[in-house]
């Protein structure tokens, strides 16, 4: 049997970012995925530009919009809108496009990729991990990366991230053309969705529509809530997939390693609990993982514990305020729209936090006394 250096179970965004990462500086990965190739993957695509420098690839291919403004609303009214000034700080990608070219690059420099395998079980070693699959095959590696996506089993059965994990219910959505958005420009919409709210983010030739609720199990598996949606972002059709998802969000300080293991992006919990936003965590986690394990494996060490503590400094104290203010916004929605959307600066501050120039510690404080004492 092959002894490989890390094996990463899950060949997504976060799988196959990390295995670039680790198969660029020599090392042998093996990556398995329990999926086969998908055509359309269901994410809205929003991306801080900055995050680029988090990918030791060209992503240009996968860009499909600049984003210049930001509009916002209230129940389909309202209107607030937030320019961007200078170079977009952020665009929108196609996740099928960038995830294949992230598997190419991983591939090109050695790594093995496994389709249509799933994972039986775990177990650890002295000194390295065997990994027991569905083929009836067994691989072994020093180190493992979860990397299974929010439904994920295995970072559950290593008590990685929180005991119980909270969800968000999403809905996706990807039709052709661009609605009655304008260019350059995505949407979100408030107050219609219990909860949560509505977003169109634009391709070069279509949209991506998501419906998103962040408190409780607020069900969103609803044809005509998703036919209103659809209907004010200027779409008129009945012929459409909806493809539904949960989605981990943050939910409290947690370790993210055990030794000589480790887990990376929805599987460890690290969306965004007020605006949903899962590619930058995920591209975070991806690389600091590999700068972690690269530290062991140059040291001969097993102890990822760096990696956990550079995740809660880089994105968890930032979480910790976007839940406390997802918590009250989402609960009080018009008066957290009226308050903190339509105030003079919010827009700006808000399309800053997308494009990761502030956190919501940055800001956190002062919105949530708006709320509470209004």
């Amino acid at each position: 049997m092959k002894l490989f250096d890390v094996i990463i179970i899950g060949g997504g965004l976060s799988g196959s970012s990390t295995a670039v990462h680790l198969s660029n500086k020599g090392y042998s990965v093996l990556v398995i995925e329990k999926s086969n190739h998908k055509s359309i993957i269901p994410c809205a695509g929003g991306m801080a530009a900055k995050m680029r420098t988090f990918l030791p690839i060209d992503i240009k291919k996968a860009i499909e919009t600049e984003v210049k403004r930001v509009h916002f609303t209230y129940e389909s009214k309202d209107k607030v809108i937030a320019e961007l000034t200078g170079k977009s700080p952020f665009v929108i990608v196609k996740r099928e496009v960038l995830d294949n070219l992230l598997i190419e690059k991983a591939i090109s420099q050695g790594t093995f990729f496994i389709n249509s395998v799933k994972v039986k079980s775990l177990e650890k070693n002295n000194d390295s991990w065997t990994i027991k699959c569905n083929n009836e095959n067994s691989y072994e590696s020093k180190f493992l990366v979860i990397a299974d996506g929010s439904e994920s089993k295995w970072s559950t059965f290593l008590k990685l991230g929180p005991k119980r994990p909270r969800y968000a219910q999403t809905a996706a959505i990807r039709l052709n053309g661009l609605g009655n958005l304008s260019k350059n420009s995505v949407r979100f919409d408030f107050g219609s969705i219990k909860y949560g709210f509505s977003w169109a983010f634009p391709l070069k030739q279509s949209t991506n529509i998501g419906i998103g609720t962040f408190i409780g199990n607020y069900k969103i598996d609803n044809k005509e809530l998703s036919k209103n949606v659809i209907n004010y972002f200027g779409f008129n059709i009945d012929d459409y997939e909806i493809i539904y998802k949960r989605l981990r969000i943050w939910n409290g300080f947690y370790n993210l390693h055990i030794d000589r293991a480790l887990v990376i992006g929805d599987a460890a919990s690290l969306c965004d609990p007020f605006l949903a936003e899962g590619i930058r965590p995920s591209l975070l986690s991806s690389f600091y993982a590999a700068e972690s394990i690269n530290q062991c494996l140059l040291n001969n060490d097993q102890d990822l514990s760096n990696y956990s503590k550079i995740m809660q400094l880089k994105w968890s104290k930032s979480m910790a305020w976007g839940k406390r203010i997802a918590e009250v916004f989402y609960r009080f929605p018009q008066t957290g729209y009226r308050l903190g959307v339509k105030r003079k600066t919010a827009p700006k501050r808000i399309a800053q936090i997308l494009s990761g120039e502030m956190s919501y510690s940055d800001i956190a404080q002062r919105v949530i006394k708006r709320l509470l004492f209004q």
